[in-house]
Parts: C-alpha cells; sequence; structure tokens
C-alpha cells in the first residue's frame, strides 16, 4: 500500500477529536481517494486570482449575509468549503480552521473573520451547518454560509472552488486582506501557516507568502 493511503488514517485520527458529520440521507462517496490519499507539501500561492460576487447567502442562525460584504470588510478574513456528510478531508480542514481560531483568541472576529462555505447547499440547511460548526468549537467570529444553488455556485466559481461534483471539491483554503488581494493555500495547510498569512495581510504585505511548506499539522 502506498505511504500515503497509510497515513490519512492516522491523520484523520489525530485531527479529529470528535466524531465525524453524519447525514440524515444517502451520499455519494466522499471525495475520490486520490484527493483524501495526497500529503506532498504544496507551496502558498500569493495573489490567487479571486472574484467575490454580489449575492446573498444564508448563514447559520438563519440569517441573510451579503458575501462580497462579509469576505470584503477590510479586514483579513479566512475562506474553507466544506459540506457537513463529508467524513475525510471536510472534518480535517475544519479541524484546521478551529485551531487557527484557538491561535487568533479574542482576534477571531474582532479583527480576523473566519467563513466556511457549503459546496452541498441541497442538503446542508443552516441547522445542519450550525451543528457541524458546533462540533468544531464554532465561535461568534466564524461564519458558515449555505444558500441557493445558484448563487453558491457563483461564489463557488468565483473563488476556485466549483467543481461538477460536489464531492470533489479540492481541499484549500483562502486567505485575504479584505480588500481582494488573496493567497490561496491547497491541501491541509497547518494553522501555524494560515496564521502567518493573516498576519502578513494585516501588516499590509501583499506579495510574498510566508517562508513555509504547507501540509497537515
Amino acid at each position: 500500500m502506498h505511504r500515503s493511503s497509510r497515513l490519512v488514517p492516522a491523520v484523520i485520527a489525530a485531527l479529529l477529536a470528535t466524531g465525524p458529520a453524519r447525514g440524515e440521507d444517502v451520499v455519494p462517496p466522499c471525495h475520490a481517494p486520490a484527493a483524501a490519499a495526497t500529503d506532498a507539501p504544496t507551496p502558498a500561492v500569493a495573489g490567487a486570482r479571486v472574484e467575490v460576487p454580489d449575492v446573498e447567502l444564508v448563514d447559520q442562525h438563519g440569517k441573510t449575509v451579503r458575501v462580497r460584504s462579509l469576505l470584503l470588510s477590510g479586514k483579513p478574513v479566512v475562506v474553507s468549503f466544506i459540506f457537513t456528510t463529508c467524513t475525510t478531508i471536510c472534518p480535517m480542514l475544519s479541524t484546521i480552521v478551529s485551531r487557527v481560531q484557538a491561535n487568533l483568541g479574542d482576534r477571531a472576529g474582532r479583527e480576523v473573520s473566519l467563513v466556511s462555505i457549503s459546496v452541498d447547499p441541497g442538503r446542508d440547511t443552516p441547522a445542519r451547518l450550525k451543528a457541524y460548526g458546533a462540533r468544531h468549537q464554532s465561535g461568534p467570529g466564524w461564519t458558515w454560509l449555505t444558500g441557493g444553488r445558484g448563487a453558491v455556485e457563483q461564489v463557488l466559481r468565483g473563488m476556485g472552488a466549483y467543481t461538477s461534483s460536489f464531492v470533489d471539491h479540492p481541499p484549500m483554503v483562502l486567505v485575504g486582506d479584505g480588500t481582494g488581494n488573496w493567497t490561496r493555500l491547497n491541501g491541509f495547510p497547518s494553522q501555524a501557516a494560515i496564521v502567518a498569512q493573516v498576519d502578513s495581510h494585516a501588516a499590509g504585505s501583499r506579495g510574498q507568502p510566508v517562508a513555509t511548506t504547507v501540509k497537515g499539522d
């Protein structure tokens, strides 16, 4: 068996303090095996092309949120992409963002926005997102978004996270400065790498990613 295939179960067990999200209905298999098995480090990509559409989604409390206003508010933002019935990549990414939240402390929400966007809006209701977020210790500064399929697709396409099958969406985290400058962290970036990018954007650095490779803790 390939080394990366053996590594994935151990990584998942180490990252997840709680059980995976459980869907009430049958969903397709979660992510392609090749995507779930990758453990190769990937670099941060500064100057990532991101277009934030001016559409409305709904957060975990059922409140309407204008996406552009949320992501381009003038303060750094960390964006991830998940679906609640996923049992592999999404819980891993959400656990990493939870660690970012803990690292930021009271900066989360006040100085830095955390946003997770569902790639499966047909199943991920606000109530499901709220329950999923609670399993990852989501605080008041962490917004979980779902909405109509058309609006969600616009957001995913603009942010480079769209795939024809939601179960194959790419694992990645986007870090923005709140004015339109973005860095893309592919794969499973460590919480330290994400926070370093947040601090870089907050300090006004625009061109260079932090000097670190990006992989899971």
